[in-house]
């Protein structure tokens, strides 16, 4: 899930940049049939190019229904994207995967995963898409450029009566924006129907049962598909689990300790050696804590922009996700606290998804479109300040009142329906959770794991959002085991940290 700043949510996945979506439309593609052809707008989470395009990788279209309750009627198409087998060995056939958000682009974060997938990729073709309301797929806009800084630029402190105006104001504003912009879209974005539609995609594919890796948010969407369409499973693999039934408080309590756990955990890492926050872990902190408060009244100027406080504290949370970004993160806290927030700011917009150009990908603005339908809670203002309080009490850092503030002012209905998960009659599905994931918290994984009924849980000892990419050889002999040669883990299965 990823920390969407004026609406104060936190969620986690990849973000990435690309060029702007088209609007739902009358779609020209063959309903039954994705229409392959070379990529030609694959984008870097900065917006730029890659150097150089594996010529075999394939771009394409499939038509589904807008509204599903009309199948016949207007269609919207999906971009996909195919890395094509590359072994001599006999083919399995296709996995399918969403690297979580929701909202970041399946199209541009295959294509960077590339090499991470080589084992996987010699026995299979490599497929992911962006879903409904996301990018290139009818992508969900909300204002343009100079509007989307305004709005992650907003503080989340201190939490007083003035600053609770603001975002409400904010979430209102954005609201409305995308309204104007995306509205004919807003009520059939949602992981139902994004569900349904990856159903055509196993067709269109023509695979029997659909192989799928889901990640982060990709564990709800693969959950609901395997409640929706038990008996087109295949070899499904659920990594860095959330747990669908949990309140937008419940979430937002979990995460905020989450990332308060991760950022306690890099701060020890820190001042094990020679730390330029801090002779030790409270130093450091405290440190920390003066810039983000000095940042809410004299933000730092970095090429004719504001680091203020909300921006200094997503570009903090960005760096969490993996230790391998810790260092960076050491470097940019250092230089902000002597007057230099060029870094921050790269990290913060390498989060919120914008490119060097002021444009924004649509990381942000999918991401509540998706999370708003996604449930009917809409927290009236007592329940959001309950919260907000709560989670300050876990972390003066990170705590905020969660996505809830921008759900209440959403235009779009919610419903429940992806709330619920229940995979009975499918094949074994695969669990992986992280002992040490900030955005997914472990204590989700064995629950969802409950709630599927046919799901065996592996678990990672390590730190960072999502295993199967993290490096461990354990993890990933596990899965590509289990996605190869359909050998489930024994129960109770563990790796350690890499």
């Amino acid at each position: 899930m990823r920390r969407v700043i004026a609406a104060t949510l936190l969620l986690a996945a990849a973000g990435c940049s690309t060029a702007p979506a088209e609007p739902a439309t009358d779609s020209t593609a063959d309903p039954s049939k994705i229409s392959w052809g070379p990529c030609t707008d694959i984008q870097r989470p900065d917006g730029e190019p890659p150097a150089k395009q594996d010529a075999s990788v394939r771009c394409g279209k499939l038509a589904v229904p807008l509204d599903y309750a009309k199948p016949d009627g207007e269609k919207i198409d999906l971009a996909l994207i195919k890395l094509p087998a590359t072994g001599k060995e006999k083919k399995l056939g296709s996995v399918v995967f969403n690297f979580g958000g929701p909202g970041a682009s399946g199209v541009d974060t295959l294509d960077q995963a590339a090499k991470a997938l080589t084992v996987l990729r010699a026995r299979y073709d490599l497929v992911s898409f962006d879903p409904r309301g996301v990018e290139r797929s009818s992508g969900v806009r909300c204002g343009d450029g100079a509007e989307m800084d305004r709005f992650t630029s907003l503080d989340t402190l201190p939490p007083n009566e003035t600053t609770h105006k603001a975002l409400e104001a904010a979430n209102k504003q954005f609201a409305d924006l995308c309204q104007r912009e995306s509205g004919k879209i807003l009520p059939y974005i949602g992981t139902a129907n994004a569900s349904r539609d990856m159903d055509r995609i196993r067709a269109a594919l023509g695979e029997a049962k659909l192989n799928y890796v889901g990640m982060s948010y990709g564990t709800q969407l693969g959950g609901v598909y395997a409640t929706q369409f038990p008996k087109n499973v295949g070899r499904m693999v659920l990594d860095a689990p959330l747990d669908p039934t949990v309140t937008f408080e419940q979430r937002t309590i979990a995460q905020t300790r989450g990332f308060q756990k991760a950022y306690e955990s890099f701060l020890r890492s820190c001042v094990k050696n020679t730390c330029d926050l801090g002779k030790d872990q409270a130093a450091a902190d405290a440190n920390v804590g003066r810039l983000m408060n000095q940042l809410t009244t004299k933000p730092l100027q970095v090429n004719g922009r504001e680091l203020t406080q909300g921006l200094a504290a997503t570009g903090v949370a960005a760096a969490l996700y993996s230790e391998l970004t810790w260092p960076f993160l050491e470097q940019a806290l250092s230089e902000a606290l002597q007057g230099r927030g060029e870094a921050l700011m790269y990290l913060a917009d390498s989060y919120t998804g914008r490119a060097q150009d002021g444009t924004y990908s649509t990381q942000m603005t999918s991401f509540p479109a998706i999370t708003c339908v996604d449930s009917a809670e809409r927290p009236d203002r007592a329940a959001l300040r309950r919260t907000e309080a709560a989670a300050l009490k876990i972390s003066p850092l990170f705590g905020s009142e969660g996505s809830g503030g921008l759900c209440r002012v959403w235009p779009a209905k919610g419903s429940d329906e992806a709330r619920h998960v229940d995979a009975t009659g499918s094949a074994p599905i695969l669990v992986v959770g992280g002992k040490g994931d900030p955005a997914t918290p472990y204590e989700w994984a064995p629950k969802l794991t409950a709630q599927l009924k046919t799901a065996t849980l592996v678990t990672y000892e390590g730190e960072g959002h999502g295993a199967y990419l993290s490096g461990s050889k354990c993890i990933q002999g596990l899965v590509d085991s289990f996605l190869i040669d359909g050998k489930v883990p024994s129960k109770g299965a563990s790796c350690p940290a890499a």
